[in-house]
């Protein structure tokens, strides 16, 4: 009797010493994200669009906005997939948006709807000004001089100085940042289309998104993209970090 109170006092000494390292340590873990709350539901809510599945959609759309998302940055977001994914996955992600903010207000939820996108100046010449916003981007200077894909077909050339990199990067509900976690998410998702994620993974270390952050997001894309398409997106993410 006398020996197993001495042990019960032993394991008591040890757990009382132990216990706060492995609560430190825990913290640590649940609080060394690389992105905010935020950003993981832009990413989260964009692949879901991209892939069509509404259902866990909505359940992603509710955490956004609890996240701290305005209505009109997830209108945004959903907005900006159809660049990448097509009118039918971004239109669907807004209707399945409009079910979601409704039965939040038959709830007595009001969401903050946030700011409206300022006027866009139309004094300039469109194409230029999507030429300037992609060299921003890129932080390389756009040859006057077509080629590949836009000396095969220059309408495309066209549609995506002034309409993509204009119409679309001009607004400014969402900052160039998010945007690009949008797009990377929406190409990845969608896959077959290396060649733009790497393009676009680049631009991401150009607007202030690390290699830490890129590392991360391969792991919230994956649950939803499935383990292929995030191999791939993985080989390129790390492809883009070792070129730099």
């Amino acid at each position: 009797m006398k020996d197993f109170k001495i042990f019960k006092f032993i394991v008591m000494i040890v757990g009382i010493s132990l216990f706060p390292n492995y609560a430190k340590a825990y913290q640590m873990a649940t609080t060394s994200s690389n992105l905010s709350e935020k950003e993981r539901s832009i990413i989260t809510i964009a692949s879901l669009t991209a892939k069509g599945d509404l259902v866990k959609l909505k359940s992603e759309l509710n955490k956004g906005l609890e996240a701290g998302l305005t209505v009109n940055e997830i209108k945004e977001v959903l907005v900006h997939t159809y660049a990448y994914c097509g009118f039918p996955r971004s239109i669907r992600g807004l209707q399945t948006f409009m079910e979601v903010l409704n039965e939040r207000k038959t709830k007595g939820i009001i969401d903050k709807p946030g700011k409206e996108a300022s006027p866009i100046k139309e004094d300039g010449n469109k194409y230029l000004r999507g030429k300037t916003i992609l060299e921003q981007l890129t932080k390389t200077p756009q040859s006057n001089t077509l080629t590949g894909y836009s000396a095969f077909a220059p309408i495309i050339d066209t549609f995506l100085k002034e309409h993509l990199f204009a119409a679309i990067f001009e607004r400014d509900v969402l900052t160039f940042t998010q945007r690009e976690w949008v797009t990377i998410s929406v190409i990845s998702a969608i896959g077959e289309a290396e060649p733009m994620l790497k393009s676009h993974l680049s631009i991401c270390l150009n607007v202030a998104i690390s290699p830490e952050q890129l590392k991360e997001f391969i792991g919230v894309i994956q649950p939803i993209i499935g383990r292929k398409k995030t191999k791939t997106a993985k080989e390129v993410v790390n492809e883009v970090l070792e070129s730099k």
